[in-house]
């Protein structure tokens, strides 16, 4: 037997003793979507993350929604009356959330390699554009010039320390993603005196963590190279982006951020910042921490047979739908997610199973000797923390599978 991750708070077995999501039994939501494999979201679980957010964050702080953490358009729609901005990573991303009207809030633009034709979108929308070089630079103010649009341009600086335990460490290294800190300050001048709407500095210093302290630090490090820059630049930042990093727990030995100590320590720092950082507006993006334990990808067992004294469960799903759950999105050691056989929520675990996908490839494993109730043919296997990168981040056309289904609740 191998350990699997927590079961997110908020899954409960309903009357039958079936898994049941958003208060309807998980079972019963194939019918609504069309069949299985479908990934279900739950607004009650989202919203209680924003309400906790509000409650421990600053005031000063905006929330932003990353879009690339999930995508889904009814998700963005839903999103736009609870957050203060999105962050966007592409132009179809920026279309998705047009078309979703998320348009209305400040919506603002980082990822290296920018094309002409998104720079040409984001500036024609209003959107802000984190810069990642002095080239892209150069490129969004000669289309900005040639469109008579003053663009709004913010400097996403690569930090000379990283988010120390981070699941992906974004700073402190030679990188593709944004400037190197000793050249921000030249770059916003030159961006000023292009006559450029400077927006501020954008800082990422990695993802997924869940120890509070080093995310501590590194706010802390992030408003102290702010106040460097704008005292270079001679000029105070109008925004500053804190980037986002809340980690949420995957696998048996994760534990929950304390999100309480961050937002009381951010709070700590943000007083104590130097006065020219004293009108600058503050905003955390996350996707992740905000909607990926509220996501449960349902999958149907077609098969059960046992293998050398191992009894494997087949179902219709996986790794084309739910990469990460097999261990093949970054992950150095494969883990299992949380994982349960929906059918029987309620039961004791009684019985070593191993999950796979239909597909032909011993990488697509979404269970490896786990513990569940007795899984049979028709049964439905729920992975849970399946709200973020899960079908977006996933190789969706490999060997022509049949595409999953979303519903959000």
């Amino acid at each position: 037997m191998k350990p699997m991750g927590p079961i997110p708070d908020g899954f409960v077995p309903g009357p039958h003793g079936g898994l049941t999501i958003s208060g309807e039994p998980a079972v019963g939501l194939f019918d609504r979507s069309g069949g299985t494999p479908l990934f279900v979201y739950d607004r009650s679980l989202i919203g209680r993350k924003i309400a906790q957010f509000r409650a421990v964050m600053p005031d000063n702080v905006a929330l932003h929604y990353a879009v690339k953490a999930n995508p889904y358009a009814p998700l963005l729609e839903w999103l736009v009356s609870y957050v203060d901005g999105f962050d966007l990573a592409s132009s179809g991303e920026l279309a998705t959330l047009e078309r979703a009207g998320g348009l209305v809030l400040p919506v603002s633009f980082a990822g290296p390699g920018k094309r002409d034709t998104e720079l040409t979108q984001a500036i024609e929308r209003g959107v802000t554009i984190h810069l990642e070089s002095e080239g892209e630079a150069d490129r969004a103010l000669a289309i900005a010039d040639r469109l008579g649009i003053t663009p709004k341009l913010a400097v996403r600086v690569n930090p000379p320390f990283a988010l120390k335990g981070a699941g992906m460490k974004m700073g402190g290294l030679a990188s593709p993603f944004g400037v190197d800190a000793d050249r921000v300050p030249a770059l916003v001048c030159h961006l000023i005196d292009a006559g450029a709407n400077w927006r501020g500095l954008h800082v990422y210093a990695g993802s997924q963590l869940l120890h509070a302290e080093p995310l501590i630090e590194t706010q802390r490090l992030t408003v102290e190279l702010a106040a460097r820059i704008a005292t270079e630049v001679g000029r105070e930042p109008p925004e500053l982006n804190l980037g986002g990093g809340f980690g949420i727990p995957y696998a048996s030995t994760d534990i929950a951020l304390d999100v309480d100590r961050v937002g009381q320590a951010l709070g700590e720092t943000l007083r104590a910042a130097p006065d020219i950082l004293s009108s600058t507006r503050y905003a955390i993006e996350l996707g992740r921490w905000l909607v990926g334990e509220a996501g449960v990808y349902l999958t149907r067992v077609i098969d059960v047979k046992d293998s050398g004294g191992r009894r494997f469960a087949i179902t219709d799903g996986g790794l084309q739908h739910m990469l990460a759950a097999t261990g093949n999105f970054g992950q150095l050691l494969r883990r299992n997610y949380p994982i349960a056989n929906a059918a029987k929520f309620g039961e004791e675990s009684s019985q070593e199973v191993t999950v796979t996908g239909c597909l032909c490839t011993p990488l697509d494993l979404l269970g490896d000797e786990v513990m569940l109730p007795p899984v049979g043919v028709g049964d439905i296997i729920a992975i849970f923390c399946a709200g973020a990168y899960g079908l977006s981040a996933s190789p969706q056309n490999f060997l022509s599978q049949p595409v999953a289904r979303e519903l959000l609740l």
